[in-house]
């Protein structure tokens, strides 16, 4: 994959996790998994994917002028 397709690609993680923080169709879910409710294990398992596009930003689409 080429450095500007890779960017892209990181890029366009933002916009799907900005859709993705508003579960609303878990509201009114009253399921529990491993003990705690669903929404609670949706938003864990959101965090680890918003580190895991933050990290995937800061390695390829880092601007080069920035290093020293």
């Amino acid at each position: 994959m080429s450095a500007g397709l890779r960017r892209r690609a990181v890029w366009a993680g933002i916009p799907i996790l900005f859709v993705l923080h508003a579960d609303w169709w878990l509201w009114d879910d009253p399921r529990l998994v491993f003990g705690l409710p669903v929404g609670l294990v949706y938003h864990a398992l959101y965090c680890g994917a918003a580190t895991l596009e933050m990290m995937l930003l800061v390695r390829y689409a880092w601007p080069a002028h920035l290093e020293p």
